[in-house]
């Protein structure tokens, strides 16, 4: 056989199907090990030190090391009990879809073949799902970090004029506006494009760490009088650090009356619009001119699968296409069926993520992931009212979605932001459970974001129980009481 096919299709084709098998038992059963494991220093050297490959070596032999050294000690988000940060699930449809792409090896960025065709689907359906217009454009790209920085870009290159692309954004004065509860994706968005971090303006926020929209109008008119250009707010749908969401429908009223552009990221709340019962926190959303967001969080997509939207297609494309004559569109052949995907963002090449989105979408339903969503927030409430009820902890914000912010509080500790982060690394070391933290008001909290399909009340309760458990050993005898 030439090239680098293998010589022995059997052979392959044994081993692939034992590969599947295993990764089948492995998330079947993924509930029944530890959540995470720290990688023994002797895994974590072997990679380190590893030399660079003069010769082959055989799948089997790889595929054994997989199985010993790396797939015990993955970050531990297909476990039920996951609670950190806010990571999927993925599903095993999901992990079928990308062994399928990665088959066909298809490059997305443009040309005559049906996978555009896929993810043209797939961000038509995206753009019917969030009320946008049936022809806007987008791209399916690694998350939302990426998806917000396109945003900016169009939405910069839009309200500036497009000459921005080729005198840059020197002098233009262009300042945007977010909460101070927004990801840090959207000051990086400024970094990158050249905008500076100072042009984004953290507005204040309520004590449901919304948006304030009275401080957003004081600082808009006192960066007029300064000269400066306005020309972006961003909402968010669903923040980081508690699930809250900004006064979207009045942000876009706003937006109108001032002449910005509406961005919305909503890197895993925009899909709490699934739920009909939490849709209506949303209203305003699909007002936005440009909206990013998440496959791999609430619709557990494999990563990485974000997205991005913008209303107006013209406006995508003006910001990001090009005109090479190596890249000439035709009216047949392989190099027709224009506009190609890399004219509506920064990547040439591109993966085939749209595979695993519409088998997420079709076969799921949105119907099916509505529920998801659902049950993710039922789950917080439960845990939510666990911790009211719970004298030792204590409730520190309001639960809007799927994100419980709470913290052990427990009298004679003199630094209770210590005894928590302690806590929070003993429980993800026991394997047990595995939230986060964040700060909230200056103080450290434990975090916990129901993402995954998999979480049940009954898995809230055993990361609770570790919790009070652990905080027993670490505090004065008698001083944790448990409900």
């Amino acid at each position: 056989m030439a090239g680098l096919d293998p010589a022995r299709w059997d052979e392959m084709r044994a081993l692939g199907h034992r590969m599947l098998d295993e990764m089948f038992d492995n998330i079947s059963t993924v509930a029944q090990g530890p959540v995470w494991q720290p990688p023994p220093d002797a895994v974590r050297q072997h990679f380190a030190q590893a030399p660079l490959p003069r010769e082959g070596r055989a799948l089997e032999a790889l595929y054994a090391e997989f199985a010993q050294s790396v797939r015990p000690y993955a970050v531990g988000n297909r476990h039920p009990r996951f609670m950190g940060w806010v990571h999927g699930g993925g599903t095993a449809q999901g992990m079928l879809a990308e062994m399928l792409a990665a088959g066909l090896n298809a490059n997305l960025g443009g040309r005559n073949h049906v996978p555009v065709d896929v993810e043209r689907m797939v961000i038509r359906w995206a753009a019917e799902l969030f009320g946008f217009p049936a022809d806007a454009s987008g791209l399916l790209v690694t998350g939302s970090s990426m998806a917000n920085f396109i945003a900016i870009l169009t939405a910069s290159r839009a309200m500036a004029g497009r000459d921005i692309r080729q005198n840059g954004v020197v002098g233009q004065g262009l300042v945007g506006y977010a909460a101070q509860t927004a990801h840090g994706c959207v000051a990086r968005a400024f970094d990158m494009a050249g905008l500076g971090t100072q042009a984004l303006r953290r507005v204040p926020v309520d004590e449901h760490y919304r948006m304030d929209i009275a401080a957003l109008r004081t600082m808009l008119a006192a960066d007029r009088a300064k000269g400066l250009q306005p020309f972006v707010v961003v909402g968010t749908a669903g923040t980081v650090d508690t699930g809250s969401s900004d006064p979207l429908d009045a942000l876009a009223d706003l937006a109108q009356a001032e002449g910005l552009w509406f961005h919305v990221d909503g890197a895993f709340g925009a899909l709490a619009c699934l739920s009909p019962e939490h849709a209506p926190a949303l209203r305003g959303m699909e007002r936005a001119d440009s909206l990013a967001f998440d496959f791999h969080k609430w619709a557990q997509v494999p990563y990485d699968a974000g997205c991005v939207l913008v209303r107006d297609p013209s406006l995508q494309a003006a910001a990001f296409a090009q005109t090479l004559d190596y890249l000439s569109r035709e009216d047949r052949g392989l190099a027709a069926s224009a506009p190609w995907f890399c004219d509506l963002g920064p990547d040439l090449s591109r993966g085939f993520r749209a595979l695993k989105v519409w088998f997420a979408l079709e076969g799921f339903g949105t119907q099916g992931l509505g529920q998801v969503v659902a049950r993710c927030c039922n789950v917080a409430q439960h845990l939510a009212e666990r911790v009211r009820h719970t004298p030792t902890l204590r409730l520190m914000a309001p639960v809007a979605l799927n994100i419980v912010c709470f913290r052990v509080d427990v009298p004679g500790v003199d630094d209770l932001d210590h005894l928590n982060a302690e806590l929070v690394k003993d429980l993800q070391e026991s394997g047990i459970a595995a939230p986060s933290t964040t700060r909230l008001g200056g103080v450290l909290v434990i975090r916990a974001a129901i993402v995954n399909h998999r979480t049940t009340e009954q898995d809230a309760d055993i990361m609770l129980d570790a919790l009070l458990a652990l905080a027993a050993r670490r505090v004065p005898e008698g001083a944790v009481e448990t409900d």
